[in-house]
C-alpha cells in the first residue's frame, strides 16, 4: 500500500480532531441548562460533594494525551510542538476504537532549565500534569525518552487517583506478548523456554521485558548501542541495571546465536540476514522499529528460504503488526468503565492474553471484507486487525475482570459489563470516527 507524501499531507490540512457536543443547543431553554443561570448549580453540587464531577462532567470518558516531545515515533527529539500530529492521532484511536475521549496536550517549558531544547525534566512534566489532572479521567503519557519516563509514570501514578499510563512503555509490551503467546502455540514451546533477544534498551524495550518475564519467561537477553546489557558494564542506568545478565555474548550477533525470539524497538537495519539464519529453528523475529525495521521482511525470507518462521514488524502493509493501537484504546476503555485508579500489571496481562484468544478464533466476514483478506491464525496471522470490533468488547472485558479480581473494582458484574459493551459497539461510531 503506497501512500505518497502529498496525499498525507492533505489528509492533515486542518487537523484531525474537533471537539463535539454531547447534550443540545437549540434555543433559550438549552442555554440556560447549559450555561449560565443553571450551570451554576452543577458547580455547587460539585463543590459541596466532588464525587459527582466524574458524573457531571466530561472528566469519566476524557483522557490527556500527554508528551513533551522528546521521542516521537523513531524520529527522536522534535519539540512539543512537531509532536501534535501524532498527538492528534492518538486522540483519533481513542475515539475511534475505544469511543474514549482522548486530548491531545503536548508540553513546552519541560526540560532541563525550563528551555524547549535537552533532556526532559520529569518534575516540570509531573507538575504540569498534576495541573491539569482534574479535567481527566485518565493520563496516556506519550513520546517521552527514557529513562525520564520511567520516574515520570511512576510517581504520577502514585501521586494521582486517576490511572495513568505511558503508552511506549507498556502498550507495545502488551501487545508483544500477545504475539509471543501465539508464537508458542504455533512452535508448541513454553515462554518458560524460550531464549529471547531484545534490541533496544527504552522506554519500549524495558517494560517489554518486564511484561515477558511476569507472563513467565526465564531467559532474555536485553541489548542496546553498545551491545548486551551484561552485568559486568559500569555505563548501565538503574533501569538497565535491573535487567543485566551474566553471559558471554557481547554484541547483539554474539546474542542471537540459538534464539527462538527477536523482539527489535530500536533502529531501521541493525540486523544481519546472519543474525537470522544463526537463531534457533522455527524462529520468531519481531522487527518493530517505525518506519523502517530492524530488517526486512523480504530480506528474512531470503536468509531462512523453506524454513518455518514468523515474522512480524510496527507496519500495516506487512503481516502481523505488532501496533499498540491494539492495546491503549480497549485498556483506558476497560479501566475507565470500573473506575479503577491504577492500570495494573495483570490488567496489562490480562489484556494481552485476551488478544492471543481473539486471534485464535475465526475472522469475522466484516474484517475479511475490509482487509480483502483471508485470514486463519497461522504464520502470517497471529495478532488481531485493528478493524475488528470484537476488540471492542473482549479486551475490556478481560481488562475490568483482573481490575475486579485484585479488588479495584468492586461490585463488578461480569454479565452486565458485556451486555453494555455489545450495546455500546452497536451505537458506536466506530469506522466513520
Amino acid at each position: 500500500m503506497a501512500i505518497k507524501n502529498d496525499d498525507i499531507l492533505a489528509y492533515h490540512l486542518g487537523g484531525k480532531i474537533g471537539m463535539r457536543t454531547t447534550k443540545p443547543l437549540r434555543g433559550p431553554s438549552d442555554l440556560c441548562l447549559a450555561y449560565t443561570p443553571g450551570v451554576a448549580v452543577a458547580v455547587k453540587e460539585i463543590a459541596r460533594n466532588p464525587k459527582t464531577l466524574a458524573t457531571l462532567t466530561a472528566k469519566s470518558n476524557l483522557v490527556a494525551v500527554v508528551t513533551d516531545g522528546t521521542a516521537i515515533l523513531g524520529l527522536g527529539d522534535l519539540g512539543a510542538e512537531a509532536s501534535i500530529p501524532v498527538m492528534e492521532g492518538k486522540a483519533v484511536l481513542f475515539k475511534a476504537f475505544g469511543d474514549v475521549d482522548g486530548w491531545p496536550v503536548p508540553l513546552n517549558h519541560c526540560r532541563a532549565n525550563g528551555a524547549n531544547t535537552g533532556r526532559t525534566d520529569p518534575q516540570r512534566v509531573i507538575d504540569a500534569v498534576m495541573a491539569l489532572a482534574p479535567m481527566y479521567g485518565g493520563i496516556n503519557l506519550e513520546d517521552i525518552a527514557a529513562p525520564a519516563c520511567f520516574e515520570i509514570e511512576d510517581r504520577l501514578d502514585a501521586m494521582l487517583d486517576i490511572p495513568v499510563f505511558h503508552d511506549d512503555q507498556w502498550g507495545t509490551a502488551v501487545i508483544t506478548l500477545a504475539a509471543a503467546m501465539n508464537y508458542c502455540r504455533l512452535a508448541d514451546r513454553r515462554l518458560a523456554d524460550l531464549a529471547i533477544v531484545i534490541n533496544g534498551a527504552g522506554a519500549a524495550g524495558i517494560r517489554i521485558c518486564e511484561m515477558l518475564k511476569a507472563a513467565g519467561a526465564r531467559t532474555v537477553t536485553l541489548c542496546d548501542t553498545k551491545g548486551v546489557i551484561r552485568a559486568d558494564r559500569t555505563d548501565l542506568n538503574a533501569k538497565k541495571r535491573e535487567h543485566a545478565v551474566q553471559t558471554k555474548a557481547v554484541t547483539l550477533s554474539d546474542a542471537m546465536r540459538g534464539a527462538h525470539l527477536f523482539i527489535g524497538v530500536s533502529a531501521a537495519d541493525c540486523l544481519a540476514p546472519a543474525d537470522v539464519r544463526a537463531m534457533a529453528s522455527y524462529p520468531a523475529i519481531f522487527a518493530m522499529a517505525n518506519p523502517d525495521p530492524e530488517i526486512r521482511p523480504e530480506l528474512v525470507a531470503e536468509a531462512l528460504g523453506t524454513k518455518p518462521y514468523i515474522m512480524a514488524t510496527g507496519r500495516s502493509d506487512h503481516p502481523n503488526q505488532i501496533n499498540n493501537v491494539l492495546g491503549f484504546p480497549f485498556l483506558f476503555r476497560g479501566t475507565l468503565d470500573v473506575c479503577a485508579r491504577s492500570i495494573t500489571l495483570s490488567m496489562k496481562v490480562a489484556a494481552a492474553e485476551a488478544l492471543s484468544r481473539l486471534a485464535q478464533q475465526p475472522v469475522p466476514e466484516q474484517v475479511r471484507a475490509l482487509y480483502g483478506e483471508s485470514f486463519e491464525f497461522g504464520s502470517h496471522y497471529i495478532i488481531p486487525k485493528p478493524f475488528d470490533r470484537r476488540l471492542f468488547v473482549e479486551i475490556p472485558l478481560a481488562v475490568a475482570r483482573a481490575a475486579a479480581a485484585s479488588g479495584a473494582a468492586p461490585g463488578f458484574d461480569e454479565s452486565a459489563y458485556r451486555q453494555a459493551l455489545i450495546e455500546r459497539d452497536r451505537t458506536r461510531a466506530f469506522l466513520q470516527a
